[in-house]
């Protein structure tokens, strides 16, 4: 892969993996109701997960999901029960005292599990794979989930940030109530392109 190639495969993996999805949604919510320190083990987990997802859609996992359809509605199904539930546990992390968020953050098997039923993870892996090792050879391939390892760090960074940014702003129990239901829904809205399109 040249450095030009490369160069651009880190351009596209920074813009698809920093716009808003189910992973950003989580991380920020968790940096509000636990802190950066507390939800590093996440950041890690989104990021060396979405990593070695993209590696094994390339060295293999793509044609299944292509050549075998009940997969994927399988994937459909999977990803929306699994969603709807991390969306309730974020509704439900603030104590009616307000005192400190209930439960615990993402731990890292639990973030890079994840990625397998997130649908922007999967619709990203796919993309990058067809675009930047469209022959699948291992070595572009392990180009390819090289450039997401090295700006999935940055990203996680850049959303956990803004959740402890907006931790300062979020004091009074009514508002954290109001941040954490309105993540809530913005994850259960994510789910719109893959219950209601393809």
């Amino acid at each position: 892969m040249t450095f030009e190639i490369f160069a651009a495969l880190l351009t596209f993996a920074f813009v698809t993996a920093v716009t808003p999805g189910p992973n950003n949604v989580m991380l920020m919510a968790s940096g509000v109701n636990f802190g950066f320190r507390r939800t590093i083990p996440h950041m890690a987990g989104v990021a060396l997960g979405h990593a070695f997802m993209v590696f094994l859609v390339g060295v293999g996992l793509m044609g299944a999901f292509i050549s075998y359809p009940p997969l994927q509605m399988a994937l459909k199904v999977v990803s929306a029960l699994y969603m709807l539930w991390l969306a309730w546990k974020i509704a439900t992390a603030v104590p009616p005292s307000g005192a400190k968020a209930e439960g615990n953050p993402l731990t890292f098997l639990q973030a890079a599990a994840f990625q397998w039923v997130n649908p922007k993870a999967w619709i990203i892996s796919l993309a990058a794979v067809a675009i930047y090792a469209p022959d699948q050879q291992f070595g572009a391939v392990a180009w390819v989930a090289l450039g997401f390892l090295s700006v999935g760090w940055l990203t996680t960074v850049i959303w956990t940030a803004v959740g402890v940014s907006l931790r300062r702003l979020l004091t009074r129990p009514s508002w954290l109530r109001l941040f954490n239901y309105t993540m809530a829904a913005l994850l259960l809205a994510s789910l719109y392109p893959v219950l209601f399109q393809g």
